[in-house]
């Protein structure tokens, strides 16, 4: 099962990663200023606010809920933290990941 630590562990594992402070104790992890991983908080302006609001639809960062990670396996998390490192990297920067 994933967790809260493989989350920091695997963003901070990608390369030219920064952390921005993010709300409460969660960091917002970006690459080149652009985020790609952050924890998804209650929302005031949504329909239920431990789900969603159109605030957030769209949006290409991962929104990790801490509370459902536990329904993932540590592989898959790999798998979307790469993802989403990719859909936000440079051009560049994801050419450069992808052929080491």
């Amino acid at each position: 099962m994933a967790t809260v630590d493989d989350v920091h562990e695997l963003a901070l594992a990608m390369p030219h990663v920064t952390v921005d402070g993010g709300s409460g104790d969660n960091p917002v992890y970006q690459v080149g200023g652009k985020s790609f991983v952050f924890f998804r908080n209650p929302r005031p302006d949504a329909v239920d606010p431990d789900f969603t609001t159109k605030h957030f639809d769209g949006h290409p960062s991962v929104l990790v809920r801490a509370s459902r990670l536990g329904e993932l396996s540590r592989e898959e998390l790999v798998e979307i933290v790469q993802d989403a490192w990719l859909s936000r990297a440079s051009a560049r920067r994801a050419a450069a990941w992808l052929n080491r």
